[in-house]
């Protein structure tokens, strides 16, 4: 069976280069005018604040105004939500004199990358939302600390006490969220380890936003720490008990342990809570299959799919569930899905080859097996099966040079040995048969039963040194 790779969606995908990308630099300076209860901490952290969105804002606006993003249909606020994890803001000075805080930052945007993210990010349909909701909190964080500068002007007493500790507190988050956005953009450049610091950073200045536990929760996902992970997301869920992302992610950690029941139980009830969450309804598949329950992960793929209809991995799994059925016709069907999305999708290149092979349509599976090799040098899985197309057609010379690579690529595939010695036995290459046969005997003793009953070896059946490497 081909090993699946497994591609967990968190963060912020980002993209290579592109050398005919255009760069743009945006320069903005900010001058904050402390009050008297402003410290300079304080000063610095709103300075940042305000400048920061200012520069986005303008970056949003850019990014408005093209062919490629109108064609998304996304609102400037989901456009901004969506880039500021993308974009790094480097301060250029900062100068504090007691009484105003003032601070010059850039951002150096390529922007051909920076669209690329918002198209890949806006298809996740859980994710955006979820950033989009990351953005409304720091914004209403920022709203209250207005006010409560406001309420600080005129209050006295006891009263004042109460509102600065407030504001301070508002300080510390919006500091938080800050750490929050850091930690995404590293994310996204594949730091996890330091985006787990920047997380962990914004939960000691606010322990209770959930965003940073949740997101510290996917940094150690990904770095394979699924105890952490799933103490992260339900410290997440504690604080929001409808937070449906942290149900599907800690499913997901669950998954990671091979606890699939707890898996299943957390993504429904993500769904409970959202039932629009593509997300859940894919790993809800995920699980079903590793349990052997098809039908139900065919159903779980098909509403992930209704969700989001660009979602090719949803088309290549729900494939693979139907070749399990032995829908084959079904499973090219979404084979072929997942191909047009993906052009460079090689499992799905390797799966519809096998569904073909299982159909007998040789040519076109050796035509999916070398693209898959294309794609995939090192896929041994793809030379087997070529070979055992190429077998299908009579090709015993093909077949043999792509059971040899699958063997130079993995010494102890017992399978490679054995087919290629049913393609020795075929040409009555007798000894080559015998001596393939037995390195997989030799490998896998349970080889014998399967060569007793195949008419491969009808060539070499009655030859003493086959009768004695079978236990006749």
């Amino acid at each position: 069976m081909k090993k699946l790779p497994f591609i967990l969606l968190a963060f912020l995908l980002l993209f290579q280069s592109s050398a005919l990308a255009e760069t743009k630099t945006y320069i903005k300076e900010y001058t904050y005018h402390a009050s008297e209860d402003d410290s300079r901490n304080s000063s610095r952290v709103t300075a940042m604040r305000e400048v920061k969105r200012l520069l986005l804002e303008e970056l949003g606006t850019y990014l408005e105004s093209t062919t490629v993003v109108q064609n998304f249909q996304l609102t400037k606020d989901q456009i901004t939500a969506l880039t500021a994890g993308i974009v790094k803001t480097e301060i250029v000075n900062e100068k504090w004199d007691g009484h105003s805080y003032w601070i010059k930052t850039k951002i150096v945007a390529d922007t051909d990358d920076v669209i690329k993210s918002i198209d890949k990010l806006r298809q996740d349909l859980d994710k955006s939302r979820e950033l989009e909701e990351v953005k409304k909190r720091s914004d209403s964080i920022l709203e209250e600390n207005k006010r409560l500068r406001e309420e600080l002007k005129v209050a006295k007493d006891d009263a004042k006490l109460v509102i600065q500790q407030r504001y301070n507190t508002s300080i510390k988050e919006l500091a938080a969220t800050e750490w929050v956005v850091s930690g995404l953009r590293k994310g996204g450049d594949g730091d996890f380890k330091s985006a787990r610091e920047d997380f962990s950073k914004a939960i000691e200045l606010d322990p209770k936003d959930p965003y940073a536990y949740y997101f510290r929760g996917m940094a150690c996902r990904l770095l394979g720490n699924n105890n952490q992970a799933i103490d992260d997301y339900s410290k997440a869920i504690e604080l929001n008990p409808k937070y449906a992302n942290a149900y599907c992610y800690r499913g997901d950690a669950y998954s990671g342990l091979g606890n699939n029941n707890q898996a299943i139980d957390d993504y429904s009830k993500a769904i409970e809570l959202d039932p629009k969450h593509a997300m859940s309804y894919y790993f809800r598949g995920l699980a079903y299959g590793k349990r052997g329950k098809y039908n139900e992960a065919i159903d779980d793929y098909s509403k992930a799919i209704e969700l989001n209809p660009t979602y090719a991995r949803a088309y290549y799994l729900r494939g693979n569930s139907y070749g399990k059925r032995g829908k084959y016709s079904e499973a090219i069907d979404d084979y072929s899905k997942a191909i047009e999305l993906d052009p460079t999708y090689a499992n799905a290149y390797y799966f519809r080859g096998s569904a073909y092979n299982k159909r007998g349509k040789y040519g076109e599976a050796i035509d999916d097996y070398s693209k898959a090799i294309e794609l995939d040098p090192k896929d041994k899985y793809a030379y087997f099966g070529r070979g055992s197309a190429y077998k299908g057609r009579g090709k015993y010379s093909e077949a043999i040079d792509d059971y040899s690579k699958d063997i130079e690529l993995d010494p102890k595939d017992q399978y490679a040995y054995y087919y290629r010695a049913c393609v020795y036995s075929l040409l009555g290459r007798n000894k080559d048969a015998i001596r393939d046969l037995r390195k997989a005997i030799q490998i896998d003793t349970t080889i014998r039963n399967l060569a007793k009953r195949d008419t491969d070896y009808d060539n070499i059946r009655n030859t003493k040194e086959f009768k004695r490497l079978i236990g006749k």
